[in-house]
């Protein structure tokens, strides 16, 4: 173990977090960004904000993302040498102004929705609602464009993954772009100790799945997407929760060996 790696996972397991790791060189970036680009093109800005899910099985680009050697080594760092792909889904958050915009009497440049209308993430923990024990779940986000506070970029609240999990409920706002419209209670959540993660396009962060974190709606003009991959050491397995039944159809080894077969023979 070197002692950047020590280091490295020092911080994670302090924090449980870790950002603005670099990964795709300007060559792979522009590739990404030209091939996510011909996905909106073919299904539109609607289906591409949430709805590419798990399609690191249909396109090989996708699948050469999450089993990056930049990605896997950080991730084999924290969780060990035998890891699973556990799940994919690039998240997209459209610009909430358009650059040729209106502006106010103020001089001001508006939204073309109400803020409170805009799709946001809310507080939540991966951990409550994927079905999975045994081992941990790092989730991990690839930054295709720069993600900025002014178009949504991940907050964390640096140690919350030490607490377990907490309660979650509906949320109450609208927009929440969870599958599960879920987040634990204001008055549980320790806002003020919140930290933006900021990356620039090509970069990535990686969290625990305890850790509490969230994303504010794009007020930019600045599209903010990226590839969240999900990845499990070998160990984990699927457990049956009658609150969020969960079937994992995408897992597939991502590196070392599988001793283990919890998720089925996909990962032989």
């Amino acid at each position: 173990m070197t002692t950047s790696t020590a280091k490295l996972q020092e911080i994670y397991n302090q924090q449980g977090f870790l950002s603005a790791l670099p990964v795709l060189d300007e060559t792979e970036l522009r590739e990404a960004r030209r091939a996510f680009s011909e996905l909106e093109e073919e299904f539109g800005e609607e289906y591409t904000q949430y709805s590419l899910h798990n399609v690191h099985l249909q396109y090989p680009w996708v699948k050469d993302l999450t089993k990056h050697p930049q990605i896997l080594q950080v991730v084999k760092d924290i969780i060990g040498p035998d890891v699973i792909l556990l799940d994919s889904r690039f998240i997209c958050k459209y610009p909430a102004v358009k650059p040729k915009h209106q502006e106010n009497e103020e001089g001001e440049t508006k939204p073309d929705v109400e803020e409170n209308e805009l799709p946001y993430v809310a507080w939540h923990q991966d951990m409550r609602y994927w079905g999975v024990a045994g081992g941990p779940v790092l989730s991990v986000w690839l930054a295709l464009d720069d993600s900025l506070k002014e178009n949504g970029a991940l907050q964390v609240i640096p140690g919350s993954h030490c607490a377990g999990v907490l309660p979650h409920r509906q949320a109450v706002r609208p927009g929440n772009m969870l599958s599960v419209n879920q987040e634990i209670p204001e008055e549980l959540v320790q806002a003020d100790e919140a930290v933006i993660c900021p990356l620039s396009a090509g970069q990535m962060s990686v969290h625990d799945g305890f850790l509490v974190h969230a994303s504010d709606a794009n007020m930019s003009q600045r599209r903010r997407c990226g590839l969240v991959i999900r990845y499990v050491p070998t160990c984990a397995y699927p457990i049956q929760d009658p609150n969020r039944p969960r079937k994992f159809h995408a897992t597939e080894l991502a590196c070392g060996a599988d001793q283990f077969k919890h998720f089925s023979n996909k990962t032989a």
